[in-house]
């Protein structure tokens, strides 16, 4: 049975779901109806963060263009430039039993591309999710629902995993940046240009 979580709201991971140890992180998302005359192309990343909660190379910044980091214990899977269709609109998959010891927390991120250009934001993003599902059984374990709280915001953390001792915990995070990229990658440490 898969566990709904609110903004918030932490989970024990791998302790309470005894033997997981590679997840797929589905993100997805619609647009709302109207007349921009772009597409929308969102993109899923991956900040891979040490005990200070910052990362430290282009290594810990797993996306469409660099899509493995940390010793390859996190994957993206693609980029889907227009979030068409039903279900995950991009993937990450996390193996956390080959993490680096060095890695406490791994963000989970979704950015809107050329956003300036295109006068795009959150706000005109509806049904935005994250789910995690066991890579082995195919189970989804738990799903956040962000809900519609977005208006200027072009950058969202949606969740968090974190080490405490030998487990991994979900935090769902649901938190907006405006800036994009750029933004989001000052915040953790990176510099994006």
């Amino acid at each position: 049975m898969t566990i709904s979580l609110s903004k918030g709201q932490r989970i024990d991971l791998t302790k309470t779901n005894p033997g997981l140890t590679r997840v797929v992180v589905g993100l997805g998302w619609d647009t709302n109806k109207y007349s921009g005359g772009a597409d929308f192309d969102l993109d899923a990343s991956a900040f891979l963060l040490y005990e200070d909660g910052k990362a430290k190379t282009a290594d810990d910044f797993v996306f469409y263009n660099n899509p493995t980091g940390g010793a390859e214990s996190v994957t993206h899977t693609g980029d889907n430039r227009t979030g068409e269709g039903d279900g995950d609109d991009e993937q990450i998959i996390v193996d956390f039993s080959k993490i680096p010891a060095n890695i406490h927390r791994i963000g989970i991120t979704v950015t809107i591309y050329d956003y300036e250009a295109r006068a795009q934001n959150f706000g005109q993003v509806s049904n935005a999710f994250v789910r995690v599902v066991d890579a082995a059984t195919d189970r989804e374990v738990l799903r956040y629902d962000l809900g519609e709280d977005f208006s200027t915001e072009t950058a969202v953390v949606f969740c968090e995993f974190y080490r405490q001792n030998a487990d991994w915990k979900f935090q769902a995070i649901g938190s907006g940046f405006a800036g994009g990229l750029g933004a989001l990658a000052k915040n953790y440490g990176l510099d994006a240009q």
